[in-house]
């Protein structure tokens, strides 16, 4: 009896075992079992962006982040593609593995290893797995850790070279092999200039394998190679690393990216993987559970997931709309990262929000100059922002002369941050010196009208199909809470606030129609918008709070909007008002409609529209974010620090937790009432 009770336990503990075991892994996988369709999901580390594909160890290409060159195809710098040192070609028994001689392909992306793995038989001769990982530990570098398992007796070569994109001159190819502290290392290498020569590049690689298995050859400096030979029935493991450094970061970029190699080749596989996979741990103490929709679960994390991958603590750097995906929008920074990436960093990282408020105040000396550029006081900044911080926008487009409320938008984002915080040093060394600046910019760019009002004229606002306007609402309602939050951090450093920021804040003018609802500029009479805008005064900027007519201009725009070519995000903001306002079918309407459209198989990235092919769209990400922290969640930062607002969330949803909330890291859920 007792042997029996004995079993009985054991068979439950094991069951126990297994159900944690799946139960960890679900809502972090993301697979993918066929090519139909196909757009690549990018795995990256802040630094660098890598882009694998469909094909047997295809990578499209490797982003840098906030590395520039002068382009003449866009009249402007542009992030620059890094020489790409990742291409592999496997042979076995003389013929090239390639799509053709394939079958049961498989990729994942686990999240909470920030690994990409793809996996295939090979006719009758071997199984191949292979993992991507852009090394969080080590923001310069990525590695590729490859596994074949023969069916058959093999003759197997692995062929390493580099990819360099069109960008660059002067390649220099080196080969060198060396003894670097008792180990034997053989580097690839190709370093070059950019182009219009701002950057120098280099990029670095190693197979890192068991020696006494393979052999390694050099063809005329421009590709390594391993081969050997294996058994039926044996497993052999080996790995590649990878380097690219630019004078961006360092004086001497090709040695850098050598010691970055040679430490990985020291360091060992297993110990590099573990700390990359604590950094990503330490990183998924701010996370989102859906608890009864796993669509909605696995979607909500990977666009978490992707804004942690495209910015790193400590960098002082911000997300460009496109991340680290691809060369989209040059790679400049706009208000995407103030008003729609930003909040959900804040709320969940405070080391992420830090960087991309940072890269404000850090470049708040060239929007001085560009305020005087323009005939202005105090700091304008850039519509497009390249390293510099300086205009950055195409010269066809006339964003970067008058979408002026991206000046608001830093300057809200600036206070939100000391609210979460309520680090008096910060705000007084840091973000009111840019909060003042920002104000003294409103107050020379508003227009005192005959009544006392005062308007802002001739402006692109958010909706950006209606340029050259006067009193649009997302500028004005912007520039109303960017005075009348520098004049509150006034008050707090124990200065002064000018007179004149209260008087502008409190009478900029906002126009409605004869029925109340909100109109988008002063003689704005029905015109198709390209994404939210008046609405934007209900949220995020909480100007408009009166239930009846936050629905009337809810109701209204909801048939305005460019459902074709228009972004996204409109929806993530009429689901956070639809919740708050405890309308659970359209806040559960508008939830879905701000992704779904978008997703892109077979890993269900974000593109910008519902008809675009440009992923991943990592503002569209922040906006399905700020939906289930701020809308369902309930969530607002204040002076008074985070409060929760009653929401209510889909009917068949559960239970929503969103954890490590703040510099405290706390967790605040929502249940359903039906459970």
């Amino acid at each position: 009896m007792k042997y029996k009770l004995l079993i009985i336990i054991f068979l439950c503990i094991n069951s126990l075992q297994y159900l944690s075991a799946q139960e960890s892994q679900q809502g972090w996988i993301i697979e993918a079992k066929n090519t139909q369709n196909y757009t690549g999901a990018p795995i990256a580390n802040g630094t660098i962006g890598i882009l694998p594909w469909k094909e047997p160890f295809s990578i499209r290409h490797v982003i840098l982040n906030h590395v520039f060159d002068i382009s003449d195809e866009y009249g402007v710098t542009r992030v620059l593609k890094g020489i790409n040192p990742f291409i592999l070609k496997m042979s076995i028994n003389g013929e090239q593995v390639t799509e053709s001689n394939i079958s049961g392909w498989k990729q994942s992306i686990n999240m909470k290893e920030a690994t990409h793995t793809t996996s295939f038989k090979v006719g009758k001769t071997a199984e191949i797995e292979y993992t991507i990982s852009a090394l969080r530990n080590l923001p310069f570098s990525g590695l590729i850790n490859i596994t074949v398992n023969a069916l058959d007796n093999i003759s197997l070569n692995i062929e390493n070279e580099m990819d360099i994109p069109k960008e660059y001159v002067g390649a220099n190819h080196v080969f060198k092999s060396l003894n670097a502290g008792g180990k034997q290392v053989s580097i690839l290498q190709v370093n070059a200039s950019s182009e219009k020569h701002m950057q120098k590049v280099a990029a670095s690689s190693v197979f890192i394998y068991p020696t006494d298995r393979f052999q390694l050859d050099n063809k005329e400096k421009k590709q390594t190679s391993i081969s050997g030979n294996m058994k039926k029935g044996e497993k052999i493991s080996f790995s590649l690393a990878g380097s690219i450094c630019s004078t961006r970061d360092f004086v001497d970029p090709s040695s850098e990216s050598e010691r970055q190699v040679i430490y990985i080749m020291h360091e060992g596989i297993p110990s590099i993987m573990e700390a990359h996979k604590r950094h990503w741990a330490d990183l998924w103490q701010g996370d989102i559970i859906i608890e009864g929709d796993d669509e909605a679960q696995k979607t909500v994390r990977f666009a978490l997931f992707n804004l942690y991958a495209y910015c790193r603590a400590g960098s002082d750097l911000s997300i460009s709309p496109m991340g680290l995906s691809s060369q989209g929008y040059n790679g400049h920074i706009f208000w995407d990262s103030e008003i729609w990436m930003f909040p959900p960093m804040l709320f969940l990282n405070q080391g992420i929000a830090e960087s991309m408020i940072n890269y404000r105040i850090n470049r708040l000396a060239a929007a001085e100059r560009k305020a005087d550029a323009y005939g202005y006081k105090g700091a304008m900044f850039p519509w497009e922002s390249d390293d510099f911080g300086e205009e950055s926008t195409p010269i066809y487009s006339t964003t970067g002369q008058f979408e002026h409320h991206i000046t608001a938008d830093i300057a809200i984002a600036c206070w939100n941050y000391y609210c979460m915080n309520k680090d008096l040093k910060w705000l007084k060394e840091k973000g009111y010196p840019l909060m003042k600046k920002a104000a003294d910019f409103w107050v020379s760019r508003v227009e005192k009208n005959t009544d006392g009002t005062y308007s802002i004229k001739n402006v692109v606002g958010a909706d950006e199909y209606a340029e050259g306007k006067t009193d649009n609402a997302f500028t004005n309602g912007a520039a109303i809470k960017a005075l009348d939050f520098a004049a509150q951090a006034a008050k707090i450093c124990g200065e002064e606030a000018p007179e004149e920021w209260v008087d502008i804040s409190k009478n900029i003018s906002i126009h409605t129609f004869e029925n109340g609802v909100t109109k988008e500029y002063i003689d704005y009479d029905g015109q198709i918008i390209k994404q939210a805008d008046a609405n934007l005064l209900g949220y995020p900027l909480n100007i408009i709070t009166d239930t009846i007519r936050l629905r009337k201009d809810l109701e209204y725009y909801e048939h305005k909007v460019d459902n074709v070519h228009g972004p996204a995000m409109t929806y993530s903001i009429f689901c956070v008002q639809y919740a708050h306002l405890g309308d659970i079918d359209k806040a559960t309407e508008m939830f879905y409609r701000c992704y779904q459209p978008n997703v892109r198989p077979p890993f269900n990235v974000l593109a910008e529209t519902a008809t675009s092919q440009n992923p991943y769209f990592a503002t569209c990400a922040g906006g399905l974010l700020q939906a289930v922290i701020n809308g369902f969640g309930g969530l607002e930062v204040t002076p008074s620090g985070i409060i929760q607002k009653k929401s209510v969330l889909p009917k068949h949803w559960k239970k929503l937790s969103i954890k490590g909330v703040g510099k405290d890291r706390k967790t605040y859920t929502v249940t359903n009432y039906k459970y």
